[in-house]
This record gives structure tokens, C-alpha cells and sequence, in this order.
């Protein structure tokens, strides 16, 4: 249990962390720029991103705000400045890979404050679509060469997730072991909180909706396969580059289900590694939504605290996934030669999902476990000024112990929002004159000309209902 100088100390640490974190979650501070993104202001939300980047610059929360930052510039049409973001967001990520390689565990001080307090260091998703999307971006600037050690890149990482959450899964546990070894009252009073029927019971109603979502393979996500295999397919150097889209095809039938699209896309990749010249052929993509966000709700727990009364405020922050339904879908694609309509590629609830349900034991534990020390070096704190300095003075501390640890349980909100809800896609061959219309539910639609004799990629962009489609058509060869 605490003595009494390590009751002080943390309260001291406390009152530090509450005076310098503002007390605010990430998706509070980020509220007005949601706004701004969410209605439309494509522009206006870049720009607001932009400066809380470089505001943010150096500290924890640098790398979650260049990212938001990269996806805004992008959805506003300036590639290169959101090429320039992904570069710095790119790096920022490398660094703390590297870091984690040698350093040893930076979650200590954090239970005494909140997992908020850390750096956030990209999950692993969050890497493989900083490669994909620096692809995309070097395939708009014209740069097609430039995008082909991204998709590499994209690949191996999508690789190493599966290796990076049993090492992540390896690492908690032993900090946790360490935990109930150092911290027995501590670990009891987890171990108390999890076992309580209305503990329990409030978590399983919150986190319900995780399990009716589509599972992919572990970390798995089929739009960078896609477009691995459409960039091989189309822009191929040789024989190993056909077959790599062939196989990138075909794990995508596997991990999205057969359809029309990617039944002929995969033909055709079939074709072409057998020898066969491609046929001048259009791909479309399109990202609609925004991803999910993730919120917090509150609980009272239970401590194994002998005079507990002393502990006014014995309450946890849990954060939950809490998903957009502010979206468009399908898109329709017409010509000359008939009408298609977009189908589900990937689903960015299910990827974001699925890597919170995997997270979430061990964010529950540690998140318990923080609340436990500090309301334990509460209880010290208190029962030493009442001993002391009478009834006055224990109520003192027992306010501002109170009002510190209110502050500073808040859950780690911090996750990357301009993510679209879903990726859907269609294709289909080029049509003679070249002229297409995509048209989206809510009546928005757009003229596109494509390269009769080539193959192209169109890329649209829709954030909510309330924003305008963004078109981009793109030459592949």
C-alpha cells in the first residue's frame, strides 16, 4: 500500500497533470473542427487542423493532429500540402518505433495521471493508411513511381500488425504482473471493480455493438489490398508485378466476399499474368463518412479501502467507439455503355472495431488500476490533514482531492477521425467517349472525362450529406 511521503508526492503529481492537461479530452478539444469537417468546410477544417498541428508540435498529441491534418488538406484538393503532413506524421511514427525497440516502459507515470498523458504513437492501422494514402497522394501529384515503395511499405505493415499485438498483448501483461506484485491492495481492488455485477454489467451494455460487426482477419484491411493490386495491375513492370496484383485480388475476394467487381478484376489480373495485354479499364473508389470517434462514460467503483469516506470520488473514465451514421452511399457511375453502382470494399468501423475490442482489456485494467492508486493516495492524503489540522482541514483536502482526481479520470479519446466510414468501389471498361457521371443519393453529382484508351482510377470524396462530392480522375496508363 502507499506511505504517506508516496500519498503526497502523487498528490502533488496530480495537481501538476490537472493544471497542464486543461482537463479536456481530445474529442472536446477537437469539437469546433469536427464542426467544420462534418458541415462541409473542407477548407476551413485543413486549415483549423493545420495550426493545432503545429501547435502541437513536440508533444504528446503531435502525431493524432497531423494526421487529422494530412486527411483534411487531402479532402480540400491541396495533395501537396497533405503530402507534406503524411511526410511529417510518417516520420513522427518511424521515431516512436525505433524509441519502442529500445526503450523500457513509459506507462508508469501515467497511472498516476490518465492513458491520455502518453504520446499517442499511431495504431497500427493508423500506419499502413499513412503509406496507402501517401500513395494515393503520389498517384495525384503525378509521381506513379513514387508510389510504389508506399504500397510495399503499406503491405509489410499490414504484416507486422499481427506480430506488434502479440508483442503489445506480452508487454501489458507483464506490466500488469509487475503491478499486482508491487501494488497487491491496488490489484484487489481491480480485481473487485471487475467482478462487480454493475460494473460488468454497464461495460457489456456499452461495448455491445462491437460484436455485431464484420470481422476481418486480424488487423486486416482489404483497401490497401485493392489498391496494391490495381496499381500492380495497371502500371506492371514485369511478370512478378502481375502476379503480385493477382494475389492481391484474390485477398481481397477472400476477406470482402465475392462480387461482380471483384470477380472481374481478379479475371483480369488472371489474364494479364498469363500473358494477355489489359484492356483499357476504370476503377472507382469512393471514401464516405467519417470514421469512428471515440467518447468516454463514467462509473463508480468499488474499493477494498478501510475508511473509505475519506475517498469522496472514487469514479472511472472508460472510453467507447461511437460510430458516424452521417453518410452516402451507394454512388452511381453512368456512361454510355450503362450504369454501375459502388459496393462495399472495406469497412473502417470494422478495422477501428475490431482494434479497440482487442485493445480493451487491457485499456479496462490499466484504467482501474490508475483510478485505484490515485483514489488510495487520496485516502492518505485525507486521513493525514484531518489527523493533523482537524475536521477543517480534512475538508478541505477532501475537495481538492476530489476535484484533482474528477480532472484527471478522463479516457484516452484520441483516435484518427477524418478516416472515411467506408471504402466502395466499383469498375468496369473504359467507355468509348470517355465521359462518365457519378451521382450520389442525395441528388449531388459530377461530370468526369477519363482517357478512352487507358486505364484510369476516379477517387471521390464525400464527408456527410452536407458536403459537396470531391472528384479526382486519374491516369494509370
Amino acid at each position: 500500500m502507499f506511505s504517506l511521503q508516496a500519498g503526497r508526492m502523487a498528490l502533488v503529481v496530480l495537481s501538476a497533470v490537472l493544471l497542464l492537461t486543461g482537463c479536456q479530452t481530445y474529442q472536446q478539444k477537437t469539437s469546433e473542427t469536427k464542426g467544420l469537417w462534418s458541415s462541409g468546410h473542407l477548407e476551413a477544417a485543413g486549415a483549423d487542423y493545420t495550426r493545432k498541428a503545429d501547435k502541437a508540435q513536440g508533444g504528446k498529441d503531435a502525431l493524432v493532429y497531423r494526421l487529422e491534418q494530412a486527411m483534411a488538406l487531402r479532402a480540400a484538393g491541396k495533395i501537396t500540402e497533405s503530402q507534406a503532413a503524411f511526410q511529417q506524421a510518417d516520420e513522427q511514427i518511424l521515431r516512436f518505433d525505433e524509441k519502442a525497440k529500445t526503450s523500457v516502459s513509459r506507462e508508469a507515470g501515467a497511472l498516476f495521471s490518465n492513458q491520455a498523458n502518453l504520446p499517442y504513437t499511431g495504431r497500427d492501422y493508423d500506419k499502413v493508411l499513412v503509406s496507402t494514402y501517401k500513395a494515393l497522394n503520389f498517384l495525384q501529384l503525378g509521381q506513379p513511381e513514387m508510389a510504389r515503395p508506399e504500397l510495399f511499405r503499406a503491405y509489410q505493415r499490414q504484416q507486422d500488425a499481427v506480430a506488434n499485438n502479440r508483442k503489445r498483448i506480452e508487454r501489458d501483461q507483464k506490466e500488469i504482473q509487475s503491478a499486482k506484485s508491487e501494488k497487491s491492495g491496488e490489484y484487489q481492488s481491480v480485481q473487485k471493480a471487475q467482478s462487480d455485477p454493475l460494473v460488468s454489467g454497464e461495460m457489456k451494455k456499452r461495448y455491445a455493438t462491437l460484436d455485431q460487426l464484420k470481422a476481418y482477419a486480424d488487423y486486416a484491411n482489404p483497401f490497401p489490398v485493392y489498391l496494391d493490386g490495381l496499381y500492380f495491375l495497371s502500371l506492371s513492370t514485369g511478370a512478378s508485378d502481375l502476379e503480385r496484383a493477382r494475389k492481391s485480388f484474390e485477398r481481397v475476394q477472400g476477406m470482402s466476399g465475392a462480387n461482380k467487381y471483384i470477380n472481374a478484376d481478379l479475371a483480369l489480373a488472371e489474364k494479364a499474368a498469363n500473358g494477355a495485354p489489359a484492356p483499357p479499364r476504370t476503377f472507382v473508389i469512393f471514401e464516405t463518412g467519417s470514421a469512428p470517434h471515440r467518447d468516454q462514460f463514467r462509473i463508480d467503483i468499488p474499493l477494498l479501502i478501510v475508511g473509505a469516506k475519506r475517498v469522496p470520488y472514487v469514479g472511472v473514465a472508460l472510453p467507447t467507439l461511437e460510430f458516424n451514421p452521417n453518410y452516402i452511399a451507394p454512388l452511381t457511375v453512368s456512361s454510355s455503355t450503362g450504369t454501375e453502382s459502388t459496393v462495399l470494399l472495406a469497412s473502417m468501423d470494422s478495422v477501428i472495431g475490431q482494434a479497440f475490442r482487442n485493445e480493451l482489456p487491457t485499456i479496462v485494467t490499466k484504467t482501474l488500476m490508475s483510478t485505484t492508486i490515485k483514489a488510495t493516495a487520496a485516502y492518505f492524503v485525507n486521513k493525514t490533514a484531518e489527523e493533523q489540522g482537524g475536521a477543517v482541514a480534512g475538508l478541505v483536502s477532501m475537495l481538492a482531492t476530489a476535484a484533482t482526481q474528477a480532472a484527471v479520470n478522463i479516457s484516452d479519446t484520441r483516435t484518427w477521425t477524418t478516416l472515411p466510414k467506408e471504402y466502395q468501389f466499383c469498375s468496369f471498361p473504359t467507355p468509348a467517349d470517355g465521359k462518365l457521371r457519378v451521382s450520389a443519393p442525395n441528388t449531388q453529382q459530377a461530370e468526369v472525362a477519363v482517357d478512352p484508351k487507358s486505364t484510369n482510377l476516379i477517387l471521390v470524396r464525400s464527408v456527410s450529406p452536407l458536403s459537396p462530392l470531391v472528384v479526382t480522375a486519374i491516369r494509370l496508363k
